[in-house]
């Protein structure tokens, strides 16, 4: 960092969180088992129809029968959660409840929709009074929730790690969330059969996402270039730190070997296990340092979306995948992100491309190993390819903006007009 980006005051803590982990082959099996530790006997599984229809979530809920658990399913959960399907799955959580603990089988949809609806169904008051300011009132908990129970069936959100709730906001055509720490799961079960089934369409999506996760809050403030916080004020995000270097560095290695493959052979078992454990690692790391642009930059893409339809997702309305939406801008980010810790970026590269010849341009090095990778796993070649244009910039700008904790998180400052040429710039990537 250069001596102008050091506060006056500056922080010297850093916080790190993380679930109970629990990782293997059939580890979902042992669910019940987890669950009978907590004393609970009332447990809602929460998934969504195409997770439904693979029988693991209904798997899930019988094996608890043994312990004395009454379990039931509630496969109502919407792909891209927006705020009108979480306040759905809320009022049905409420008006079957009480429930003493719930369990999420799924991608980030099902794990986000628990969150709110273990939020929700524990505390008083509606959805927007938690959704981060600007976009809601950023109310923060009074209540404890109940155990959580994160069962990851795609790899790539990492949200089984983390404190956070995405949603798109219809009415406002913005994505944002809720983030605070008592959202963090208290149960992380990561079994990678389950992600067995996941198309390629989708595992290229989702492995997006967890490069994304790991690069971003690789290249995050360092924690000590933030003004000091009184211990009330702490927050998940607080900057990058050894402990979320430690993560992050692991699952960019993990994707090096197993991201091609697992798309290329959904089958490999090997990968398939190293994807899932690289998401869950990249949480853990963002999920305390925090993301900045890329991330800031697919909240509007994915809530201002026109008529784009990925492959392999659910036939209907229009959508650009969280994972996708987040890796369209990212080459352009890590540009401009460069000058503030070009050792980082290069050590990034290297980790995800080894033995990969360095450009004589150093800047160049990461954002070109993200296009070979999106290029190699049929990502499409920026915003242009999924619906936008130059016309859009100024909404997409604005949206983004709006994204200011993410933002905070960013090693420079950042403007509406740099984002604007991240954007403009990544109208076509290659």
């Amino acid at each position: 960092m250069t001596s102008s980006t050091l506060p006056g005051n500056p922080e010297s803590v850093f916080t790190y969180g993380a679930p109970q982990l629990k990782f293997g082959n059939g580890a979902s099996d042992e669910i019940g088992f987890d669950l009978s530790r907590f004393g609970v006997r009332r447990v809602l599984v929460v998934t969504d129809p195409g997770v439904a229809a693979t029988g693991h979530p209904q798997r899930v809920a019988d094996q608890m029968a043994q312990f004395g658990i009454e379990a039931r399913v509630f496969d109502g959960v919407h792909v891209e959660p927006t705020d009108v399907s979480l306040v759905a799955a809320i009022d049905e959580a409420r008006s079957s409840g009480p429930w003493d603990a719930f369990v999420a089988v799924g991608g980030g949809s099902s794990i986000d929709t628990a969150k709110a609806i273990n939020l929700l169904t524990t505390n008083p008051g509606e959805l927007m009074d938690y959704v981060n300011v600007p976009v809601g009132k950023g109310q923060a908990p009074s209540q404890p929730l109940k155990p959580l129970v994160a069962v990851p069936t795609t790899t790539g959100t990492g949200s089984e790690s983390t404190t956070i709730c995405v949603m798109d906001v219809i009415a406002q055509r913005v994505k944002t969330g809720i983030s605070h720490a008592w959202l963090r799961p208290t149960l992380a079960v990561i079994d990678p059969d389950l992600t067995l089934s996941q198309p390629p369409g989708v595992t290229a999506a989702s492995g997006m996402d967890i490069l994304c996760h790991a690069l971003e809050s690789y290249t995050a403030r360092w924690y000590t270039t933030y003004d000091r916080k009184s211990p009330d004020q702490r927050v998940p995000y607080c900057g990058s730190n050894p402990i979320s270097d430690m993560w992050s560095e692991k699952a960019m290695s993990l994707l090096a070997g197993s991201f091609r493959t697992a798309v290329r052979d959904g089958d490999d078992a090997q990968a398939r296990s190293d994807m899932a454990i690289a998401a869950t690692f990249a949480g853990m790391g963002f999920g305390n340092a925090g993301v900045h642009i890329p991330h800031a930059n697919a909240y509007p893409i994915a809530g201002q979306v026109k008529d784009f339809h990925p492959k392999d997702y659910p036939a209907g309305e229009p959508m650009v995948p969280h994972g996708m939406s987040v890796a369209l801008t990212a080459p352009e980010a890590f540009r401009f992100t460069f000058e503030a810790s070009p050792e980082r970026h290069v050590r990034a590269a290297e980790l995800l491309a080894p033995g990969a010849d360095r450009p004589s341009d150093a800047a160049e090095f990461l954002p070109t190993v993200l296009a070979d990778l999106m290029r190699d796993i049929d990502i499409p070649n920026g915003v242009g390819a999924v619906g936008f244009g130059e016309g859009d910039i100024p909404d997409l700008v604005d949206g983004a903006m709006k994204q200011q904790r993410l933002l905070a998180t960013c090693p420079r400052a950042v403007t509406e007009d740099d984002l604007a040429g991240i954007f403009r710039r990544s109208i076509s990537l290659w």
